[in-house]
């Protein structure tokens, strides 16, 4: 009699994956010590269908379950957060294979902790509503301590509630609230806005209006000018409105939310009320409901000279398009702080023939050795894209 303590790991895993589960996840973490960060699962996955440009290869870094926001420590570990989970972890590889050995639980129980950013020894966590952080984390990886609130008057809203969070050059924390709807007009103007604040939670102040829903943003390594992606409104049609790229070059710039769409389409409740040329038009439209996330200027050395200062974007891929589109990573090309284009960099997550989908990007980070991480909250994986020419 064959009974699951029978089958090796391995074949189960494969079997599961085979059959008539509709997703295989890796296996948890313990949260009072490190686990493998990799198994059997990760040789599942078709990474053979990834295409990327000649010269680049991408590999499994480690198995998260739905990896969503990275940052990283000068020491090299890595810190993953959720969106439809409750826990935030932290990676390590301690044999320089360039492979995650441990993974740690470090916080759960925590509402949608999709944010997460790391600043003088202490990890900063953004769920819905809050901001905390998880102080000297690095040494009580294995006994993390309890979050310490640091804000706690963000809206409660779980519609576009999640948050991607970052320390900006000017030493702040740039934390991003959605519009709690696709379209509507808020009096709360905290509402479709890019906030930040010192990293102890006083001196909130409103950086940037009319962002919908933001899930990524960065800063240019030479003009420190804060990029950032945004997804564009639903229920106009398969093509309008495309999801923005915007440069917010200096404070209390308006992108055009609710009133303006992809800086020329007046929406069809709100657009009467504000002229599209009051605001801020996006330095790139990247396309119909691509839902463009996490982004990083490429800053290494390990790339081609091409590659060097342009935009690396996570296309996490529509949701109700009827022909989907996204599920990729962008390649954005700059002209000093221009864009100049954009093209696929690499595609495979999803089949367009038969639109069938196996994984999602979310965000992305870079390692010291100039390669690439890449989270993906659908295959419950991080990958590593390096390059050898």
């Amino acid at each position: 009699m064959i009974t699951l303590k029978t089958i090796p790991a391995a074949a189960l895993v494969v079997m599961l994956a085979c059959g008539n589960s509709t997703e295989v996840r890796p296996p948890e973490s313990k949260a009072d010590a490190s686990a493998p960060a990799l198994t059997d699962y990760a040789a599942t996955l078709p990474l053979d269908k990834i295409k990327l440009p000649a010269g680049f290869k991408i590999e499994v870094y480690a198995e998260v379950e739905d990896a969503r926001s990275l940052a990283i420590s000068p020491s090299g570990v890595i810190y993953v957060g959720n969106r439809n989970k409750d826990k935030v972890y932290a990676l390590k590889d301690t044999d320089g294979d360039f492979k995650a050995d441990k993974k740690w639980v470090l916080a759960s129980g925590l509402n949608m902790p999709n944010g997460v950013a790391f600043r003088d020894g202490d990890l900063y966590v953004a769920e819905v509503s809050r901001i905390t952080k998880l102080p000297a984390i690095e040494s009580k990886l294995d006994n993390p301590p309890k979050p310490v609130v640091i804000k706690d008057d963000y809206p409660k809203e779980t519609h576009h509630g999640w948050k991607y969070i970052a320390f900006g050059p000017d030493g702040k924390l740039y934390v991003p609230v959605g519009a709690p709807c696709n379209i509507c007009e808020s009096k709360d103007e905290i509402y479709a806005s890019i906030t930040r604040l010192n990293k102890d939670g006083s001196g909130r102040e409103i950086f940037a209006q009319g962002v919908r829903n933001s899930v990524g943003f960065t800063w240019h390594p030479v003009t420190k000018e804060l990029w950032f992606t945004d997804n564009g409104r639903d229920m106009l049609g398969d093509d309008v409105p495309s999801c923005e790229l915007n440069l917010a070059a200096k404070p209390g710039m308006h992108f055009g939310y609710p009133y303006c769409h992809e800086g020329g389409i007046k929406d069809p409740e709100f657009g009467d009320k504000r002229p599209c040329s009051e605001f801020t038009a996006p330095a790139d439209k990247l396309g119909p409901h691509v839902a463009p996330l996490g982004l990083k200027f490429y800053t290494g050395s390990m790339f081609p000279a091409s590659y060097k200062n342009q935009l690396i974007v996570a296309e996490h891929g529509s949701w109700n398009r009827s022909k989907k589109s996204g599920y990729n990573l962008s390649l954005v090309k700059l002209n000093g702080n221009k864009v100049t284009g954009h093209e696929v960099f690499a595609s495979g997550w999803m089949d367009d023939a038969s639109q069938k989908v196996w994984g999602r990007p979310v965000d992305v980070l870079l390692l010291p050795d100039g390669s690439m991480l890449v989270s993906d909250d659908q295959a419950n994986v991080i990958y590593r894209i390096s390059y050898k020419g």
